[in-house]
C-alpha cells in the first residue's frame, strides 16, 4: 500500500499576513519572478470591492438618518440621529479624499442605497410618512454637508 503524501499549503493559504509581508517584501525588491501574481491580483481585486462596498454601506447608513432627522418627530433623537450623520459624513470624505474615482460609484450606488435605506426607516418608523424619492440636491457636496433639515 502506498501512502501519498499531501502537496505543502502555499503561504497565502496557511498565512495571510505573512503572504502579505512577503509579496511586499518581494515587490520593494524587484522580485517580481517569485512574486505570487494571481493571489495578489485577488487580493487587490478584493480590497477595491472592499472600498465600495465601504462606500455603499456608510451611504445607507448616512441616507437613513437623514431621513430620520427630516422626517421622524422625535426631537429627544434628533441629537443621536446628527452625531451618526456627522459620524458617516467624516468617514465618507475620508474614503473619497483617499480614493477620489469612488465619487463615481458614490453617484451611481446612490439611486439604489437610497431605495434601500428607504425600505429599513420605512419599517422601522412605519407611522411615518416618508417621501418616496430624494427630496434634496444629489451632489456629493450637499449630501455629505447640508443640514436638509435646516431648510425653511
Amino acid at each position: 500500500m502506498t501512502q501519498a503524501i499531501a502537496a505543502p499549503m502555499p503561504l497565502y493559504d496557511r498565512d495571510l499576513d505573512l503572504w502579505l509581508e512577503t509579496a511586499i517584501a518581494q515587490l520593494k525588491a524587484g522580485d517580481f519572478e517569485n512574486l505570487d501574481v494571481e493571489n495578489l491580483i485577488e487580493e487587490l481585486e478584493g480590497l477595491s470591492g472592499s472600498n465600495k462596498r465601504e462606500i455603499e454601506t456608510r451611504l445607507k447608513r448616512l441616507i437613513e438618518h437623514i431621513l430620520k432627522r427630516c422626517y421622524v418627530n422625535m426631537p429627544e433623537c434628533y441629537r443621536g440621529w446628527e452625531v451618526t450623520i456627522i459620524n458617516q459624513r467624516d468617514e465618507l470624505k475620508k474614503l473619497l479624499k483617499q480614493s477620489p474615482s469612488l465619487k463615481g460609484h458614490f453617484l451611481r450606488m446612490f439611486g439604489d442605497t437610497f431605495d434601500i435605506a428607504l425600505k429599513i426607516v420605512q419599517i422601522e418608523y412605519q407611522e411615518t410618512n416618508f417621501p418616496i424619492t430624494w427630496q434634496f440636491a444629489k451632489d456629493i457636496d450637499a449630501i455629505l454637508n447640508a443640514n436638509f433639515w435646516e431648510r425653511s
